[in-house]
């Protein structure tokens, strides 16, 4: 008979473990007003390395506004903001190599933008023209780039979760030191594919970091109605994976702790949860009305903790920056979005044949099939489809 594989204390009397008998800690460095814990440890970060997570931070807040108002006006369908979680992605991107492959949700836009992609590249792909890297496949804010070894976003839930497993095996397997990040919330964390997705890296010693940004709400659902459980963070313990919680709108203790974390992934080939504790202060996307689910008192109490207004206050208290140059950040990044908006929504749409093109070596009799009945109704229907039918051959 197989033994089990678990660590048992000998008892004689019945004993249940409660939910609460996991004591985990929160990390926090920075306070509200930018000032550090007394005792708290720095991560490792310079004026270079601030400055670039803050300039993050502004084009993110400055893009995040301009496509709201552009969706409201009619110019692109859908967004999705990152307003109020920008710590728990910058802090941890900014903790990574470059080349560390990125396995995003769908709110982690700030992660591509760290890592170099062009306000025309936003633009493009936004709204869909021929110019798009993913050539008009895409909803928008369905980012990718492989120059960035950034994945293309996935729509269905937590998809992105076993494939990060793979993704770090498959480094672990090259041997080059490198490893893989995937973001999720604390609502993808109750689908199959995440319970899926940690048992392998556990299991295959996977060098993947996975980054739960635990932000209140699955789109209207609040975490007391998501689960029972202590958070995310205890079913890592359950897997056996090294985990850590952390004040997501503290951009220091997110870098500190994915330093660590990185750290020790691809120099032990283990995987690491990070639970980001934060805040969705927009809306899910814009289709969605929060005040149908949350009140405004509460959205106040949370933007005393802005982490873009934290960490600008512990950068000017470094002598880092100047609340000049946080303005003309601003008003710099503000002018280039709406420049480039302006340019990109008047691109033409990506030829229609590349629909069924770079899926098959070849395109197949039905790929052929389901093309010409599209033309046909693009044809007849030309009025529905202005800027398609101009690129139908």
């Amino acid at each position: 008979m197989g033994q089990t594989k678990a660590k048992n204390n000998i008892t004689h009397r019945v004993s249940f473990i409660e939910k609460d008998a996991l004591d985990i800690p929160l990390l926090k460095i920075l306070q509200a007003d930018g000032t550090v814990y007394d005792d708290a440890v720095l991560p490792n970060i310079d004026q270079e390395l601030a400055m670039r997570m803050y300039d993050t931070c502004v084009y993110i807040r400055v893009l995040d506004e301009r496509m709201i108002a552009a969706q409201r006006q009619g110019r692109v369908s859908f967004y999705m903001t990152c307003i109020g979680e920008e710590a728990s992605i910058v802090g941890s991107v900014a903790a990574l190599n470059d080349k560390d492959v990125i396995l995003a949700q769908y709110r982690e836009h700030a992660a591509i933008r760290y890592r170099g992609f062009s306000t025309e590249q936003f633009m493009n792909q936004l709204f869909s023209n021929a110019k798009d890297l993913g050539k008009g496949r895409q909803m928008p804010i369905h980012y990718g780039s492989a120059e960035l070894h950034y994945q293309t976003i996935s729509s269905p839930l937590g998809t992105q979760i076993p494939q990060a497993t793979g993704v770090a095996y498959s480094q672990k397997l090259a041997g080059e030191g490198l490893s893989t990040i995937c973001y999720f919330g604390e609502g993808a964390a109750s689908e199959g594919d995440f319970h899926a997705g940690l048992n392998m890296a556990a299991v295959l010693k996977a060098p993947a970091l996975f980054l739960c940004r635990n932000n209140g709400y699955a789109i209207s659902t609040p975490t007391e109605e998501q689960y029972a459980g202590d958070g995310i963070a205890s079913r890592g313990v359950g897997y056996g994976i090294r985990t850590i919680r952390v004040d997501g709108n503290d951009m220091l203790a997110v870098l500190a702790a994915t330093q660590q974390a990185r750290s020790y992934a691809v120099e032990q080939n283990q995987p690491v949860l990070i639970e980001a504790m934060s805040y969705r202060l927009g809306p899910h996307s814009t289709s969605d009305d929060p005040s149908g689910y949350r009140s405004k008192e509460e959205e106040a109490k949370w933007r005393e903790h802005d982490p873009v207004l934290r960490f600008k206050l512990w950068m000017i208290n470094k002598g880092w920056l100047t609340e000049a140059q946080s303005e003309a950040l601003y008003e710099q990044y503000r002018e280039e979005v709406l420049a480039q908006l302006k340019v990109s929504e008047k691109v033409e749409a990506p030829a229609l044949r590349e629909i069924i093109e770079d899926v098959y070596d070849k395109p197949t009799p039905d790929l052929e099939k389901q093309y010409d009945e599209l033309k046909a109704h693009i044809a007849n229907y030309p009025q529905h489809y202005p800027k398609t039918a101009k690129g139908v051959k």
